[in-house]
């Protein structure tokens, strides 16, 4: 007995083989899918059918629909990762760029500054420079440096070095130019006059009064 199959059956015990092929060899024509492989999802063995009662069928299809949840919410985490990373880089060159446009400002920050100090900001060079200064400063510039900060080699540059009994450690005592910073990045170190606390010099020896030297002579005599 055929049934559509290629092979024949000759008993219980032996096996069947199936011709699963969609186009028919001698006629050329598309075979209608079976009924056992066109009920079964995407995903379940065609065999799916042969599994005896329906707890088998139950948990096999429960096994293929937890394998394709867990396609999806790895898919979910790498595309959710992938735009972390993305964000990331696209805000580390946002700050790059500021912070390369607000380096070539810091020049310019300076005329400001020492203009005034000279009391020559005044009119329309006055309004332009505050102007200047508030689109800096929006954009996250932050001045730093004044007299009396600690000394800190990581943001100060230090110009000039002397002691002095009214500081208790390496203090800056003058700003020759202030420092910025953009973020956590120094765009420029403050450069100031350094200040260390006076060394103590080594108690100097008592003054010889000549009454050793004679002692020395007796001793010799």
């Amino acid at each position: 007995m055929t049934d559509g199959s290629t092979g024949s059956e000759f008993g219980d015990g032996d096996p069947v083989v199936r011709d699963k092929r969609r186009i028919d060899p001698e006629t050329g024509e598309v075979r209608e899918p079976t009924e056992t492989s066109a009920g079964a999802p995407a995903g379940v063995p065609d065999d799916i059918s042969s599994l005896t009662g329906p707890s088998a069928q139950e948990a096999l299809l429960t096994e293929a629909l937890s394998e394709r949840t867990a396609d999806l919410q790895r898919l979910q985490a790498e595309y959710v990762n992938y735009k972390r990373r993305v964000d990331r880089d696209r805000e580390a060159s946002r700050e790059l760029v500021i912070g390369t446009v607000l380096s070539e400002l810091l020049g310019t920050l300076d005329d400001v500054g020492r203009a005034r100090e000279a009391g020559e900001l005044e009119g329309a060079f006055k309004a332009v420079a505050e102007s200047l200064e508030r689109v800096t400063e929006k954009l996250g510039l932050v001045k730093f440096g004044e007299p009396g900060d600690a000394f800190d080699p990581r943001i100060h540059e230090a110009l000039l070095h002397n002691y002095s009994d009214e500081v208790d450690g390496p203090t800056a005592t003058m700003v020759m130019q202030p420092g910025y910073r953009h973020g956590e990045r120094i765009l420029r170190a403050a450069r100031v006059a350094v200040s260390e606390p006076t060394e103590k010099l080594p108690d100097t020896p008592a003054e010889n009064t000549g009454e050793d030297d004679q002692a020395a002579d007796k001793s010799a005599e």
